[in-house]
């Protein structure tokens, strides 16, 4: 598939996504979506890539929905507009249930679904100036489909606190309340974040990644008996792999192992 409205550009075993509308301040509509969502299916299935970057050219990670475009689907019909939710809570669960290490790169505001897109990843890496927030309440819209991700970075009480006011955080804010961990200079920020992802591809084993990421998602499927049967049936299969193996061995012998 050819993008448009991104670009894609992978080194070893890190690849980046850039989200590539600055003029729009990296807004998303529905072909960014659709690109979104292409490129991060087809890095699921590259089985040397080990960790993805997600950032926006320019001033701005994501500045959100872009308005011309819910304007133009306020007009249509509902089977329309629910498709249309649907196809970014796709994209949503396919970056939170991805099986590569993913790593948010906040560049500058990540608003609603911009906001969205960053909870939505492993890690949150954000530069001095950046800002997260989900100003829907004021639009007269409702932050939806970013919601649960909320939840899930914030907890309900922070999360509501977040939503119901609207308001916006600086980085330092949004470390405070949970949402992100590491603030980096913006002048350094591709590189810390270069490293970081990196580190993790090189220390970490590729299978053990995948799995632990599953356990996760399965976590949020399953009820609380059938999770904690499933826990334990993973964590007897894992003792088989090669991967255990290599890591136990690599341990007993006190050697440095590079994944």
């Amino acid at each position: 598939m050819e993008y448009t409205t991104i670009e894609l550009k992978t080194e070893g075993r890190v690849a980046t996504v850039t989200l590539n509308r600055p003029a729009r301040l990296n807004a998303l509509n529905d072909v960014t979506i659709r690109e979104l969502t292409d490129v991060f299916t087809s890095l699921q299935r590259q089985n040397d890539l080990r960790a993805i970057i997600l950032t926006g050219a320019g001033r701005a990670f994501c500045a959100g929905m872009d308005l011309d475009y819910l304007r133009k689907y306020a007009n249509l019909g509902q089977e329309e507009n629910m498709e249309d939710a649907r196809n970014l809570l796709r994209l949503l669960l396919l970056i939170h249930n991805h099986k590569k290490i993913v790593i948010a790169m906040v560049n500058g505001p990540a608003l609603g679904g911009g906001c969205g897109l960053a909870a939505a990843c492993d890690f949150v890496i954000a530069g001095t100036e950046a800002k997260i927030g989900a100003p829907e309440v004021h639009l007269g819209f409702v932050p939806a489909v970013i919601l649960v991700f909320l939840i899930k970075r914030l907890g309900e009480s922070g999360a509501r606190e977040f939503v119901l006011r609207g308001g916006v955080y600086s980085a330092e804010e949004a470390r405070n309340a949970g949402f992100l961990k590491y603030i980096v200079p913006d002048a350094q920020l591709a590189e810390f974040t270069g490293e970081f992802a990196l580190q993790l591809a090189s220390t970490t084993s590729p299978s053990s990644i995948t799995l632990t990421k599953e356990l996760f998602s399965r976590f949020d499927d399953m009820p609380r008996t059938d999770a904690l049967e499933y826990a334990a049936s993973l964590n007897a299969l894992v003792r088989k792999t090669e991967d255990f193996k290599k890591g136990i061995q690599s341990f007993l012998s006190k050697e440095k192992l590079e994944w």
